[in-house]
């Protein structure tokens, strides 16, 4: 799976990107590697978290991180992932973007060093699900709310969450049901980047039209 011609790989330096890098820079070096390495093993599961929220809280306590800011960390690694997957971006180019909005070197070199391992597979993987021909049958939502803090009963943490109902053509299974959840956080993460990338493009038609105004 390939990015359209002449578009490469420019992460957008949001104000969650910012936050979630600091948090990024301020975890166990060397533990990482290992996060990332589960991260990708499971980046192409639609309907499968990358981890359970028994080894969530695990995790907490081994990066020293609130819930909240655990799952913006998995998120925006999870997200950058994917760019890297959409543009099928070089090792090289992943770090230097990482550089860009100031990852820390060895935690760009760890991001670096598992795509060039696991990076060509991960791809893959997503081309195949790609391919894979699907049928869908049902369509439902519901939303969830979920619990902040047990000594805090009001305060809860919606999450929106669309199961479709699909069946695949080349397998035994006649269905299955994918699962999409989002939360505030996480679709605000979409909105910012999209909000980026319309502001980068409007900056480069304006230079575009100036460059031809000044050819006239």
């Amino acid at each position: 799976m390939a990015s359209p011609a002449g578009t490469q790989l420019i992460l957008p330096e949001t104000p969650s990107m910012k936050k979630a890098v600091s948090l990024v820079n301020a975890v166990d070096t060397g533990r990482f590697p290992r996060l990332l390495t589960r991260i990708l093993q499971k980046l192409h599961l639609k309907t499968e978290n990358s981890f359970s929220e028994e080894e969530e809280e695990k995790l907490q306590v081994a990066f020293s991180l609130e819930k909240q800011d655990l799952h913006l960390v998995l998120e925006t690694i999870s997200f950058i992932l994917e760019q890297a997957v959409y543009h099928n971006a070089k090792p090289v180019v992943l770090q230097q973007q990482l550089e860009n909005v100031h990852l820390s070197q060895d935690k760009a070199e760890a991001f670096a060093n598992a795509w060039a391992s696991m990076g060509q597979e991960t791809v893959e993987k997503f081309r195949q699900r790609i391919l894979a021909p699907q049928k869908l049958e049902t369509i439902g939502w519901k939303l969830n709310l979920q619990m902040a803090q047990s000594n805090q009963a009001k305060l809860k943490s919606p999450q929106a969450v669309l199961e479709l109902g699909v069946s695949n053509e080349d397998s035994k299974d006649k269905k299955c049901q994918l699962l999409y959840s989002w939360t505030p956080r996480s679709l605000h993460m979409v909105t910012e980047a999209k909000t980026s990338a319309m502001t980068t493009l409007d900056g480069i038609r304006k230079n575009r039209y100036i460059t031809l105004l000044t050819k006239i």
